[in-house]
């Protein structure tokens, strides 16, 4: 795809080099090389999760990059998780983005922590870094770390959601005078556009790549998304001790979606959440990496937010990215859309 004088640009696609604001965002489990590359390789941005890389898909990191630089050369970002946690995952990490960096990768998104040190290790090298918010106070935090941009987590989004609609963070974090891109709740064109026109410079979405010919994800977890209505999306506590978006499937509804008595009482304690978080991480890292290539709904958890109302098909991840961008393209030049930039 060109991205010729015509092609309407914002604050995204220039920092990013892409043709169309629209970002594949990191999924565990769901991030295998070809569906990144398939949606770089038609104007979008896909952005490598490194953990989903090396230990779900199995790829050595650096290889797995290069294995995504022979599917494309278009640009792509990769998924920093920079919560507090060991000495030894803060060095990996570290490590991850050295190597991504002299693999060329120039676009990061940060989550779930200060993301000043990734800023520092990458700006000297030309690249960008926007940051996960759900509320003002994690864009706050962003903003004084130097990030280039914000992701705005709004309450439809998969996985860790957050608890503002997509136009209540636009109002809320807009004076930060940092680009917003939306990322939640968009399953079709119509709710790209409308995103847009909301003042976000791109939209970030998840599930809707899920439902493609290139993800890695079962039949059956695919053909869950086509079939589910935004009703059939339930936030559960007991994948990471904090709500999280996912499937209404059998399993969830035998567990329930509360977290038991002593896990809450862990979580609320200082000395004791740590335990419980690291706890929760290890044990949803190995049932998500399970349920990813099995048709088993009655034992697994799949991810999913409510843009699962938008997506009616299986389909190519690059179809996706040429429709969504076909639209947001004369909703803008019929004056039905607009940026910030």
């Amino acid at each position: 795809m060109s991205s010729g004088p015509d092609r309407k640009r914002t604050a995204l696609t220039e920092t990013a080099a892409i043709d169309v604001p629209l970002i594949c965002g990191a999924m565990y489990p769901c991030s295998n090389p070809e569906l990144v590359a398939a949606v770089s390789e038609a104007g979008g941005l896909g952005i490598v999760q490194p953990i989903s890389l090396t230990w779900v898909h199995g790829h050595d990191f650096r290889e797995g990059l290069r294995l995504i630089r022979r599917l494309t050369s278009k640009p792509i970002g990769m998924n920093a998780l920079i919560e507090q946690s060991s000495r030894t995952y803060r060095l990996r990490m570290e490590r991850w983005i050295d190597i991504a960096l002299e693999e060329g990768v120039r676009f990061f998104v940060t989550s779930l922590g200060n993301p000043r040190w990734v800023v520092d290790r990458v700006h000297p090298s030309g690249g960008v870094v926007y940051h996960d918010a759900t509320e003002r106070k994690w864009a706050v935090k962003g903003a004084e770390s130097g990030v280039d941009g914000l992701i705005a987590v709004n309450d439809r989004a998969g996985g860790h959601a957050g608890s503002r609609t997509a136009a209540a963070l636009v109002e809320e974090l807009g004076d930060l005078g940092l680009p917003l891109v939306c990322a939640g709740g968009i399953g079709d064109e119509r709710d790209y556009v409308q995103a847009m026109a909301l003042g976000y410079v791109g939209a970030q979405l998840g599930t809707r790549f899920i439902a493609t010919e290139e993800c890695h994800a079962s039949p059956g977890y695919k053909q869950a998304i086509v079939d589910a209505g935004a009703s059939d999306v339930v936030l559960t506590e007991r994948i990471t001790g904090v709500p999280v978006a996912v499937l209404d499937t059998p399993r969830v509804r035998r567990l329930g979606t509360k977290a038991g008595p002593i896990a809450r009482w862990m979580l609320r304690r200082r000395r004791t959440r740590h335990w419980m978080r690291a706890y929760y991480g290890l044990r949803s890292l190995w049932e998500l990496k399970r349920g990813l290539h099995r048709d088993a709904p009655e034992r697994d958890y799949w991810l999913a937010g409510r843009s699962v109302a938008g997506v009616r098909a299986i389909e190519p991840a690059g179809a996706i990215v040429r429709r969504f961008s076909d639209a947001w393209q004369e909703a803008s030049t019929d004056g039905g859309a607009t940026s910030r930039a």
